[in-house]
C-alpha cells in the first residue's frame, strides 16, 4: 500500500508537539554546562588578593576547572568551598610576588568543557578588568586598565547567550506569539514585556527588591502554563484578557521574568566599578537575543506557509506542547524548592 506524500505535512504537524517536548527537555538538560564560570580577583592591599571562583555544577558533580596565574603566587588561606544552587563557590586569599597586571591567567580545564568563564579583576589603584575566556581560548594577559566598551561588549554577549539558553523565557515568548497574530499588537506586547522585565531586572540587581530564586523560577514556569492555557481558550472562542489586551499579560509576567534575569546576572557577577554599564549591556543583550528569536520564528512560519497551509490543530498542538513542558518544569522546580526546606 502506497503512502500519499500529500499527507506528509499533516503527519509532521501531528508529530511536532511530541518532538517539541522531547527537544526542549533534552536541550534544557544539556544547557546546564553552558552556564559560565566566574573568577573574581580583588586586590585588598598591595600584592594581596581576595579570590572567588564560581564553578558550574551538574547534579553533585562540578566541572574540573582551576584558576592559574603565570607569576609566583602564595596561598594565604585554605580554599573554602560551598555549594550554592547549580554552582560550587570557592574562596581564598593569595599574595603575588609580582604585580598582577601583565600576568597570564588561565582557567585550566576550560578547554575540555562546553562552557565559558568570566574573569573580573579589581586592582588597588581602582582599575578594573573583565574578560571572557572560552574553551578555544582559555587564557589571556591581565592589562593595567580596560575600556568601558570592552566591559559593555562582554556583558552584552552574556545577555544574548542567557536568553538564547533561557528556554523558559523563550517558551513564554513563543506562547505569546501564538496568541498575538497581528504584528502591531505583537510589537506592543513585546515592548510591554521588555519594559517590565527591565524594571525588575534593574531593581533586583541593584538590591532594591529581592525575591528567593526558587519560587521565582517556579512561578516563571507556571506563567508559561497559564499563557498556554490562554492560547487554548482563544482557539475555543472563549473570552480572554490575553487576546483583548495582550500587553497587560505581557507586562505582568514580564515583571516576574525580570527577577529570573536578575538572578542569572547576580550569579554571574558584576564589576563593582561598572555596575550600571554592565547592567545596561546585559539588558540590551537580552533584548537583542529576544528579537532574533522572534524574527527566526516569524521567518520559519512564513517559509512553512509558502509550502503548506498551517492547520488549526498545529496551533493547538503547539500550545499543548508548550504547556506540557512548562508543567513538567513547574513540578520539577516545586520538588526542588520543597527539598530545600
Amino acid at each position: 500500500m502506497k503512502r500519499s506524500f500529500k499527507s506528509l505535512p499533516t503527519r509532521i504537524w501531528r508529530c511536532l508537539p511530541v518532538l517539541i517536548v522531547i527537544l526542549l527537555t533534552t536541550v534544557q538538560t544539556l544547557a546546564h554546562e553552558v552556564r559560565p564560570a566566574y573568577l573574581s580577583v580583588e586586590e585588598k592591599s598591595p600584592g594581596e588578593f581576595s579570590v572567588l571562583f564560581k564553578i558550574p555544577m551538574q547534579g553533585d558533580a562540578r566541572l574540573a576547572l582551576s584558576a592559574l596565574f603565570s607569576g609566583k603566587v602564595e596561598q594565604l588561606t585554605p580554599v573554602v568551598s560551598r555549594q550554592t544552587g547549580d554552582a560550587m563557590v570557592q574562596t581564598w586569599r593569595m599574595r603575588t610576588a609580582e604585580p598582577l597586571s601583565g600576568q597570564n591567567v588561565v582557567i585550566d580545564g576550560l578547554q575540555n568543557s562546553m562552557t565559558d568563564a568570566l574573569v573580573h579583576v579589581v586592582l588597588a589603584s581602582g582599575n578594573t578588568w573583565t574578560a571572557r575566556l572560552t574553551p578555544s581560548d582559555p587564557s589571556t594577559v591581565i592589562p593595567t586598565a580596560q575600556s568601558s566598551w570592552k566591559v559593555f561588549a562582554v556583558y552584552a554577549r552574556h545577555g544574548v547567550e542567557h536568553i538564547a539558553f533561557g528556554f523558559d523565557h523563550l517558551l513564554f515568548v513563543a506562547a505569546l506569539m501564538l496568541i498575538v497574530r497581528d504584528w502591531r499588537k505583537l510589537v506592543k506586547a513585546v515592548t510591554a514585556f521588555t519594559a517590565a522585565h527591565s524594571i525588575t531586572l534593574t531593581c533586583a540587581t541593584l538590591g532594591w527588591v529581592t525575591l528567593p530564586s526558587a519560587p521565582v523560577e517556579t512561578m516563571i514556569a507556571i506563567s508559561i502554563v497559564l499563557v498556554a492555557a490562554e492560547v487554548l481558550r482563544m482557539e475555543r472562542g472563549q473570552p480572554s484578557l490575553a487576546l483583548t489586551s495582550p500587553w497587560i499579560v505581557a507586562f505582568a509576567f514580564g515583571l516576574l521574568h525580570g527577577f529570573g534575569f536578575a538572578g542569572a546576572l547576580v550569579e554571574l557577577g558584576l564589576p563593582q566599578n561598572d555596575i550600571p554599564l554592565a547592567l545596561l549591556a546585559f539588558n540590551i543583550g537580552v533584548e537583542l537575543g529576544q528579537l532574533v528569536f522572534i524574527a527566526v520564528i516569524l521567518a520559519a512560519v512564513h517559509a512553512v506557509r509558502r509550502v503548506v497551509v498551517i492547520p488549526r490543530r498545529a496551533v493547538i498542538g503547539s500550545a499543548y506542547a508548550i504547556g506540557t513542558v512548562a508543567a513538567f518544569w513547574s513540578f520539577q522546580r516545586l520538588d526542588a524548592m520543597f527539598l530545600q526546606f
